[in-house]
């Protein structure tokens, strides 16, 4: 296990830097595995706390994402430069921390296949639209290229493009469906809108949330 101070989401790409014995350790672990598929580790969201230190993460979101390791450069040092990608969600049901590094018993959650009502696809993109217009006046642009068609795919890409605040993102993360997930998707960014027409010089975004780095 690998705790973050950010919310990922499956299919992201999540470059890291990585220091700390336990984490060098566990890079070195991965490594060992000859069958690159199987190089997995999982990574949840600290609720309080920090990245780095023997006490730093006080307490854990239980839902996170396992991840894949696709790229590994090691420095001189003993660090190293990772890329992982995120694959799927898991719910963290114990930490075991006595070891060399994490090891989490987790199980992982199926991805909802139910099908998604077309008003709501057609929603959350007509929003998202009017976001990208109104936070591309003022700052830039949260993405670029074209929206997937499938509806799950759709609810990551929204949910990870949007620069909401850590318990939104951990909210749409736990979403149950992928239709729940685009109907909360929808109204995170009408509340984005709201604000950032209130205050036009700057986006919500900005003032309700806090900065993290990576490890």
């Amino acid at each position: 296990m690998f705790p973050l101070g950010s919310v990922l989401f499956p299919g992201a790409r999540v470059p890291l830097r990585v220091f700390e014995d336990r984490y060098t350790a566990l890079v070195r672990h991965l490594l060992a595995e000859p069958d690159p598929a199987r190089r997995l580790f999982g990574s949840v969201a600290i609720r309080e706390g920090f990245e780095v230190g023997d006490h730093g993460n006080q307490s854990l979101h239980r839902v996170g994402c396992r991840l894949q390791l696709s790229e590994v450069e090691e420095v001189g040092d003993g660090t190293f430069g990772v890329v992982a990608v995120a694959r799927d969600r898991i719910r963290l049901d114990e930490l075991l921390t006595g070891g060399e590094f994490p090891v989490g018993r987790v199980e992982v959650l199926a991805e909802d296949d139910a099908p998604v009502a077309p008003q709501t696809t057609d929603r959350v993109r007509a929003v998202f639209t009017a976001y990208r217009a109104t936070l591309g006046r003022i700052s830039t642009d949260p993405y670029s290229g074209r929206l997937p068609q499938d509806p799950t795919m759709l609810s990551w890409v929204l949910a990870a493009a949007a620069p909401l605040p850590h318990h939104d993102r951990q909210r749409l993360l736990e979403a149950e469906t992928t239709a729940v997930r685009l109907d909360l998707v929808t109204e995170m960014l009408r509340g984005e809108l709201r604000a950032m027409n209130a205050i036009p010089s700057l986006p919500a975004t900005d003032v309700a949330r806090t900065g993290w780095s990576v490890n």
